[in-house]
């Protein structure tokens, strides 16, 4: 098997995409997780994975089409937001369960051994951000040169401040030295002090540099089990276009765990070549809103805000408005975050916390741990505007030549206004085109699908009334999604 291309060091890109993004809750939910928000400049968080994990080429590194791993229910959201940045069309690696990521990773590398050349694997997760992206990609290049060689090497980041939300990464101390003598668990307080003080240690970033081989065996070693069931599910994947499914109960047996615990945390001491590459790039995983505040825009009181926000006599605040004008006046350290279903306010120190609303929601059954009132669909979106007892409205767009599959409801019919563009509408055997101001009536029972043939999005209104007005009230005919029965 050859190891490099023609060009030098082939380099794999692989996106993590799996996270749910609990602790961003009410902006980030489950079928639309932090990654995929854009909660600073105008990408979101998966694409600026993307884009810098891209600008590793250079002389001697040949960078590959991204690979992504990720959840089946987002499949679509990670295909239109690489879309979007006109790269090399990336790879979809679909997750039925999540596993974690050591499974994940093992997916990657596998699919990276099926190009016939054993590259350097670049394992970024999709829900982090840096300010200086430059040094970013040198220390990457530094850790594939590394890595081609045959050490496995993480990005250790240089530390700040005293950080107990982050496992550690102390080096052997040997002068000079980049050999990894321990990974420590995430410490008190009192410990990341002396962490900080004596140096010697780097944050854990989950940021790893390895190649495809050299990981399925350093697996084999300390996880057979893993290992084995990994190779079962994928042996018996199925591939439909960019998406790429291993087989769901194989995949549903892999026992979960993390790269850490499954491998790295396990290297040191077991004549395995670890390796760790410093990283002071301004990285944060943004892992809670008070990550956002600190890596945020702040004015001369240390107040961040984004949207359509006013903030007065205020200190060390973060308002993030979505849908509305937000007011704050005399809050300190507070965040206050308003979707246009749900508000969060809480303290900045307790922002981890927030998880557990998100668990509350979830037992008691509500819809907004789970979706937005804006739901994306691979055609377009729909945004539930009301709802009361036996209607509901909705504002649709539907993408220039895209369309809703051909469908039907027991318990439902639909009333269809044009707001911008052109629909098609199928309803029965009468296909008919709409523009702006026209309407038509979808009786209970139809089947019937809605069509852009246009070049310009879609709008319309659509107002239902039934017994049920449930997403689940749907029969699908035809598909171009693949989503029909």
């Amino acid at each position: 098997m050859s190891n490099n291309t023609v060009e030098g060091i082939a380099i794999q890109p692989v996106v993590m995409a799996g996270g749910s993004g609990t602790r961003l809750w009410p902006l980030s939910r489950a079928q639309y997780p932090k990654q995929f928000l854009t909660l600073s400049g105008k990408r979101s968080l998966f694409q600026q994975a993307l884009m810098r994990l891209a600008d590793l080429d250079s002389e001697g590194l040949a960078v590959l089409p991204p690979c992504i791993v990720g959840n089946e229910e987002h499949r679509f959201l990670m295909q239109d937001q690489a879309r979007e940045l006109k790269l090399p069309a990336a790879t979809l690696l679909l997750e039925p369960v999540g596993r974690n990521t050591a499974p994940a990773l093992t997916l990657a590398a596998l699919q990276a051994l099926e190009s016939g050349h054993d590259p350097v694997l670049v394992v970024s997760p999709a829900d982090q951000t840096v300010t200086q992206p430059a040094s970013f990609v040198m220390a990457l290049r530094r850790a594939a040169r590394l890595a081609a060689q045959g050490a496995i090497v993480v990005l250790g980041i240089t530390p700040d401040r005293p950080e107990t939300g982050y496992g550690y990464i102390r080096l052997d101390g040997q002068e000079g030295s980049s050999r990894v003598a321990q990974f420590v668990e995430k410490p008190d307080a009192e410990t990341a002090r002396r962490y900080l003080a004596e140096g010697g240690y780097y944050w854990n970033g989950g940021l790893f540099v390895v190649r495809a081989s050299a990981w399925l065996d350093a697996l084999a070693t300390f996880r057979p089990d893993i290992a084995e069931a990994a190779r079962a599910a994928w042996a018996a994947r199925s591939v439909d276009g960019q998406f790429i499914r291993p087989d769901r109960d194989r995949f549903a047996a892999v026992p979960a765990e993390s790269i850490d615990y499954a491998v790295m945390e396990k290297c040191p001491g077991h004549g395995i070549d670890i390796r760790m590459v410093p990283l002071d790039a301004g990285w944060s995983d943004l892992g809670a809103w008070d990550a956002v505040w600190q890596v945020g825009t702040k004015d001369a009181a240390g107040n961040v805000a984004a949207g359509d926000a006013i903030v007065e006599d205020c200190r060390g605040t973060l308002v993030h408005a979505t849908s509305r004008l937000v007011s704050v006046v005399g809050l300190d350290d507070v965040v206050v975050v308003e979707t246009p279903d749900a508000v969060l306010v809480t303290h900045r120190s307790r922002s981890q916390d927030v998880k557990k609303i998100v668990a509350r929601l979830e037992k008691a059954g509500r819809s907004e741990h789970t979706l937005h009132r804006r739901v994306h669909r691979p055609w377009g979106w729909y945004d539930g505007v009301d709802a009361g007892p036996r209607f509901q409205v909705k504002r649709i767009m539907v993408k220039p030549g895209a369309s809703l599959s051909l469908q039907m409801h027991h318990h439902r019919a639909e009333h269809w206004i044009v707001v911008t563009g052109t629909a098609e509408v199928t309803c029965g055997d009468r296909k008919q085109l709409l523009t702006e101001n026209q309407s038509t009536y979808i009786p209970l029972g139809e089947i019937h699908r809605l069509s852009n043939p246009g070049a310009i999005p879609l709008e319309i209104i659509e107002v239902q009334s039934g017994s049920y007005l449930g997403e689940d009230d749907i029969v699908r005919f035809v598909d171009s999604y693949g989503r029909a029965k």
